[in-house]
């Protein structure tokens, strides 16, 4: 049992490390609201993490593999919240004070387009529970590590949960490097590239999640 946890650890650790919609999503919360907002978007995404991995435990994520009509509408969902919050960084047009608050890791007096859904805790939880990838993420994963005669259910919970607190700790790690980069970024060109690249990329995630099965 502690060689297929200390293995799941550490397969772990090189997934949690590849950047994927939801690490995008807490920089562009980093970005626009400072690390207060990025630290929201992580608990949302941590939330929506460990709601797929309740489900999977559960068997819940299989359900929803098996119901054809209701993975790709949640897909669909996905790809279009990724492309709207996308399009809304491309948009944006920040003001110096709210740069100058990011720099400074604080809240800025005004928020950028996007809206409550798109920013904070909102932003990072429906970036994971629209994304059924997720889910069926850990329900192929996650067996993969269990041992023949361990509870499925009980075993899933526990490698889930560690897969939770690597992520944690990888967004932990993220914010606490952040303040130089951030100051470099609070520069008015730089941001500009910054968030038209960062906008790009979230669109092609949508894209991606849009027409890959």
């Amino acid at each position: 049992m502690l060689v297929d946890v200390a293995t799941f650890t550490v397969a772990s650790v090189l997934i949690v490390l590849l950047p994927g919609p939801d690490t995008l999503v807490v920089v562009r919360n980093l970005m626009a609201g400072g690390r207060r907002a990025a630290v929201r978007a992580s608990l949302g995404v941590m939330t929506g993490l460990v709601v797929w991995v309740v489900g999977a435990a559960l068997g819940l994520s299989a359900l929803l593999t098996a119901s054809h009509d209701a993975y790709l509408g949640l897909r669909v969902a996905g790809a279009l919240y990724l492309g709207w919050m996308g399009l809304a960084t491309l948009r944006a047009r920040p003001h110096e004070d709210q740069a100058d608050a990011v720099a400074g890791g604080t809240e800025p007096a005004r928020g950028r387009r996007g809206g409550l859904v798109g920013t904070g805790f909102t932003a990072g939880i429906l970036t994971d529970l629209l994304n059924p990838k997720v889910g069926v993420f850990f329900m192929t994963f996650l067996p993969g590590f269990i041992p023949a005669d361990a509870p499925v259910a009980g075993t899933s919970l526990l490698l889930g949960g560690i897969f939770v607190v690597l992520t944690a700790g990888y967004y932990g790690a993220l914010l606490a490097l952040s303040g130089p980069v951030m100051r470099w970024m609070a520069d008015g060109p730089v941001r500009r590239w910054v968030d038209r690249v960062t906008g790009l990329i979230l669109i092609a995630f949508g894209v991606r999640l849009a027409v890959e099965p």
